[in-house]
Parts: structure tokens; sequence; C-alpha cells
């Protein structure tokens, strides 16, 4: 890294948690209903809103009907998406006439938004109308980002109250997150987008011609859409022509801001936030940026603040900002460094020498290797998965630590609230394993660590694992499977591991070589979604249930601290050891032997 990247990666840090603190003080304050705009001006609404829907704002739930709540909500929610992607051409908002989608893409879609993972499968401005982009889309936006807020509230009431029976109302919890905490700052947002370029309209698609005409290669695919391969394994590839350009339209700034507030990722054109009427400025990049974290950033404060203990909340925001930077130098390090075998000095010079001003492929110019790779390290460190450049062009090791972060759990900072209640899980298991070593029951924040506790951890931890390394297992040993990869070698493995490892934990983001539009990819992967959200979720409103029906115990002199620096180190060592190791054998096959290939003149 050079001056520059310090520079702009420092900026974005500081400014991050600047912001972070302000906004756990105004969330502590709505969550737990004391915050002025709640009592003097949520108060009329919620009530009306709860009267509607036949609430009983006043009646708190055990976990396991705050579980099934979370549930059924969300598998409606799934159901209306659905509906909304197969009757589409007979609905309204349509001006470009777009027909349904096919039922396993409409399947995988509507799971994905559901889930706040997003995959996006398909070319969003050539498939869904304006109307299902608002109603359908951006909506899920808002209650899947909502959802996940609303879990880690809860996990956090288990910590702070003491022989209670129940863990909060879900409906309040969604209802004043989406109305106080995420629409304001989507509306700020969204003004910010427009400003500086981002479109905002409901106007048709614009056919212009362009100033010259443009000949390219593109893989030759068969009916379903695979790349077709010659006998080498190669894709086939043949000419094409461009002479006209669509300037596809639509509302896209409102549905940027929640994309980007709620980690949720999926774009509103198919470049995603490399395009520039989604994405039109370095500066709106970096608010971008700002906008993907500062919700996980301040969620540790709400911790601090809920539990009565703000140290708590900094020490796991500081190990959450240790990780991020280190991520940071690992990334940027490796697009700087370019390949080793790409130079613009003489060939006996290349191997040594490195590729001159770093790997530019796939990155945009206005935004530079910098940037792009703090996007990257953002993206794929929370649950959003939206991308402002190609990560399929990636060098090895540049490609590797997305990847990482994504099968950590995306804890660093996390998405909204799944990366909070993630890492309190890693901390629940670093007590446990320090209890092990000094031969006392495990203690955290007042709470016994007991044998309930440690079976729901290891299911929240073990689950996406499992459905990562099988979900990879059966696509590479799949004819469906393989027949979707472009790239041969370690690379094509990649592409498949990174796919499952982005589905189930929710990510979204994707190396892109991989054609996964076909009903094999959209079944398995958006099996892999349903699960690796929801088969985490019940688990840790298990252990918010446990928790908050314990008593506090006091602190004794054999209590181990764990707001200091010690419980720091310990909580990123079990998040590296427990949460990394368990790939090591998938990701040699992948990315490091593909860097050790390069490396090595291949």
């Amino acid at each position: 890294m050079n001056a520059n990247d310090l520079l702009q990666t420092a900026l974005f840090i500081v400014t991050l948690i600047a912001l972070a603190f302000p906004l756990g003080r105004y969330m502590t304050g709505v969550l737990d209903g004391s915050s002025i705009v709640v009592r003097r001006i949520g108060r009329p609404i919620e009530r009306l809103l709860f009267k509607l829907a036949g609430v009983d704002a006043d009646a708190e739930m055990s976990w396991k009907r705050y579980a099934l709540a979370v549930l059924l909500f969300n598998a409606l929610g799934a159901l209306a998406v659905y509906a909304f992607l197969r009757l589409q051409s007979w609905l309204p908002a349509n001006p470009q006439g777009f027909g349904p989608m096919t039922p396993d893409a409409a399947f995988n879609t509507a799971v994905s938004f559901v889930t706040n993972t997003n995959w996006q499968n398909y070319t969003p401005e050539a498939t869904a109308s304006y109307l299902t982009q608002m109603a359908a889309l951006t909506v899920q936006n808002f209650l899947s980002a909502a959802t996940g807020i609303a879990v880690v509230v809860a996990l956090i009431r288990g910590f702070a109250r003491h022989t209670a029976q129940t863990i909060g109302n879900f409906w309040v919890d969604l209802t004043r997150i989406t109305l106080f905490i995420l629409a304001p700052l989507a509306i700020v947002v969204s003004l910010v987008f427009v400003s500086q370029g981002a479109i905002q309209n409901f106007k048709a698609y614009e056919e212009v011609s362009t100033l010259q005409v443009t000949t390219y290669q593109a893989p030759k695919t068969d009916a379903q859409g695979n790349a077709q391969k010659d006998a080498k394994g190669n894709p086939i590839m043949q000419d094409r022509q461009a002479d006209k350009q669509t300037l596809a339209m639509g509302p896209a700034a409102s549905q940027e801001a929640i994309k980007m507030l709620g980690t949720n990722g999926g774009g509103f054109f198919n470049a995603n936030s490399a395009h520039p009427y989604e994405n039109p400025t370095p500066l709106s990049n970096f608010v971008q940026l700002i906008a993907m974290l500062v919700i996980p950033a301040a969620l540790p404060i709400v911790f601090g603040r809920m539990i009565g203990d703000r140290r708590q909340g900094v020490a796991v925001l500081a190990a959450m900002t240790i990780a991020f930077a280190l991520a940071c130098w690992g990334e940027i390090s490796a697009e700087q460094a370019g390949n080793p075998l790409f130079s613009t000095l003489s060939v006996d010079q290349r191997a040594s020498d490195g590729q001159a001003g770093g790997n530019a492929e796939g990155k945009e110019v206005r935004f530079g290797i910098a940037q792009s790779g703090i996007f990257t390290v953002a993206t794929t460190a929370a649950s959003c998965g939206a991308v402002d450049n190609t990560h399929d062009s990636l060098t090895p090791i540049g490609g590797f630590v997305p990847l990482l972060l994504i099968d950590l759990g995306e804890v660093v900072y996390g998405g909204v609230g799944s990366g909070l209640y993630g890492m309190l899980v890693f901390a629940l298991l670093a007590v446990f394993v320090a209890g092990l070593m000094i031969g006392r029951t495990p203690e955290y924040v007042g709470k016994k660590i007991e044998s309930y506790e440690m079976k729901m951890v290891s299911i929240a931890i073990l689950l996406t694992p499992l459905l990562v390394l099988v979900g990879t297992s059966i696509g590479i040993l799949s004819p469906l499977g393989t027949a979707g990869i472009a790239n041969p070698g370690p690379h094509g493995f990649s592409e498949v591991l990174y796919a499952f490892s982005s589905a189930a934990n929710n990510n979204g983001s994707a190396f892109a070589g991989l054609t996964v539009n076909t009903p094999f990819y959209n079944v398995l992967l958006g099996i892999a979604m349903w699960f690796g959200r929801f088969g985490t979720i019940v688990p840790v409103l298990a252990i918010a249930g446990s928790l908050a029906n314990k008593k506090r115990i006091a602190v004794t002199p054999g209590t181990l601290p764990t707001h200091g620096p010690l419980f720091v180190v310990l909580l990123l060592g079990t998040l590296v050891l427990v949460g990394a190791l368990t790939y090591v054998p998938a990701l040699a096959l992948g990315p490091i032997v593909e860097h050790l290939m390069m490396i090595s003149g291949h």
C-alpha cells in the first residue's frame, strides 16, 4: 500500500467510527422507546398501524413466538415477491412490457431478497418492471434489513434482562426500525445520490446511436444459456457488433439508498454500483461505503448501551475495526501488486517487477484501486454484495480476501443485525474456550454460558459451512453444475465456492464467470440462502430466550474481563481459528493454488 491508499483507508474508517457513536445512541433511544422521535412523533403512527394490524404492542413474546413471527412474516414476504415476479406482465408500471420470470428464477429471486442476500443472476433493467423493483424488491430491502436488526435487538435483550420469559415484540421492533431508523436515513441518502447524478424517474428506456460500431467477442451459448466449450474445455467465442445503446431509466436512487443502508446489495442495474446511474462519482462511492457499514458499526454501541456497560460494545467494535483494517491492507496490497507476468518492462524483468500501475482490470477509473479495494472488503465484510468492480478480475489473493470475509460469516462489521449477532455468537464461543483453559464456568456480560447455549452456538457456526461445502461439492461433481463454469482450473472452482459461500452467508456478490441462471443453480442456491439465513436466526433467538431467563451473576476476581485488549485478541483469534480453518481445504483448491500458479509463471 502507498500513502494514498493508507490515507483513503484511514479517512473512511475514521469517518465511519465518528458517525457510528451518535447513530448508536439514536438507535438505542428508538429501540427502547425513549427517543423523542418515538414518544412525540411516532406514537400516533404506531397506534394506527398496530390497530389496523391487530397487534397488541404491550404484549411481549417468548423466543419461540418471536421466531415463529419472524419465519411466518418472511415466508409471506417471499410469496409476495414471487407473485410480483410471475405476474408483472399483467401489472401496471411496466413501460418496457417485461414478461414474467421463469418459476425457478422467481423462486431464487424471492428467497434472495427476503433473506437479505439479493443474489441477482438476472439483468434487472431487462427483467423487472418499475412496480416490481419498487413494491417487491425495494420493500423487501427495508423489511429484510429490519428483520436482521430486530433479531440482534432480541439477543441484546437476552443479555440485558434477567429471570425474564420474553425478549420483546417482533412487530413493534420491525415497525420502529423501519419507520424511525431505515426510512429517514434512506431519504437523506437518496437525495445525496440524486445530487450526484443518480437517476430517479419513471421514463421509458431511451435508445441512442453510438458514435462508432463496436465489434466484440462473447461466449457462444446453448438454449439454456450455458457457455459452449470446445474439445479442450475452453469457451467457444463468436464475433458480435453493436451500433446502438439502450439507456435504462427508472427510480434507481431510492432503491440504491436502502440497498446500501440495509446491506442488501441488489442493484437497480446489472452493473450494480459500477453503473454511472447508480454510483456516478467518487463522492457517491464514498457515501455508499459509509451507508453500507454505518448501521453495522453503530450496533455494537447499541449493545453496550442496552446492557449497561458501554465498554463491552466498544470492545466488539474494536475487534471488527482491526479485522477490517487488516483486510483492507491485504486486498489493496494484492491489487496494487498486480500480476507479476505483466509489466511494461522487458520479458526478462516481468517475473520480478510486477504489473505496472497495479491490477486495474475490472475497475472503474473514477474510483481507482484504493476505493475499489475498500469497497470489495466492505461489501464482503458486510452481508451486502454490492460491487463497484468485477470480483472475477481480482488477483488470486485479491479474490481470497473477500471470499474469506464471506466465509467468516460476515461479522466484520457484518450485515445489519446479522453481523453483530454473528460476532456475539463467536464471543460466546471465545469465553467458552477461555473457561475450558482456566477451569471455570464461562461467563459473558453477567450471564453463565452453559451447555444449551453452546449447542445453539455450534448450530449457528457450523450450519453455513455445511451448506457451503456440501453445495460446492454438488456443484463441482454434477454435470449440471460444471456446465456453467466458463473458466477452467482453480479459478472455476473458486467461482462455484464463491457462489455457495455468497448464498449461504447471505452476501449476494459473485465471481461472475459462473452461469447460474439455470434451474439447477436457482433451486440449489435458493435453498442455501433460506437455510443460511433462518437456520442461523432460530438458534440465535433460542440463545436470547435462554439468557433472558438466567439470573445476572456478580463479577468476581476469577471473571474473564471481556472489555479489554486481551478479549479483543481472544475474539479475533477464535474468529480466525474456528471460522477460517473450516474452509482451508476449499480455499487451498481455489485462490491459494491459483496464486501459486501465478507467481510460478502459469
